[in-house]
């Protein structure tokens, strides 16, 4: 399926699995920061909407507007962090090169890469909108 030119009508009726969608004031600055922080590729972006595709995940993301009509929309708070307690994980992203980019591209770090006790090597940042991104590699350590 191309990313580029699939009809809403038609990306909707492939997805299987789980999905992600994530709610955002400003879809091309978080856009940037998936790309730019994990290496992931972005595609129909706009100013409404983006497909952000890592390995084989895909995620949405909808500016607020779009959810308009949407029972969603009306519990959005005014002030972020909006994100408060939802942690997404891009394993195979060097968490170092992560850290080391994320102010570049509006993010906080909250974790410095380090080594946990299941296995595995990560670190995390933080979006603007209090979402939690965590880069994560098998562990470093022996």
């Amino acid at each position: 399926m191309d990313l580029e030119t699939v009809s809403a009508d038609g990306f909707g009726k492939s997805l299987t699995g789980v999905g992600v969608n994530l709610l955002t004031s400003d879809v091309k600055q978080l856009a940037g920061l998936l790309v730019g922080v994990f290496g992931a590729t972005a595609h129909r972006l706009s100013d409404d909407f983006a497909i952000i595709r890592f390995g084989g995940m895909m995620l949405q993301l909808h500016h607020d507007a779009t959810y308009g009509s949407h029972p969603l929309h009306g519990l959005l708070p005014e002030n972020p962090p909006r994100g408060q307690g939802v942690q997404l994980f891009f394993f195979g992203a060097d968490p170092d090169f992560a850290v080391a980019q994320a102010i570049m591209f509006g993010g906080s770090v909250v974790e410095t890469p380090s080594d946990k006790p299941h296995g595995l090597y990560e670190g995390t940042i933080l979006s603007a909108e209090g979402y939690a991104f965590t880069a994560a590699i098998p562990s470093k350590e022996g």
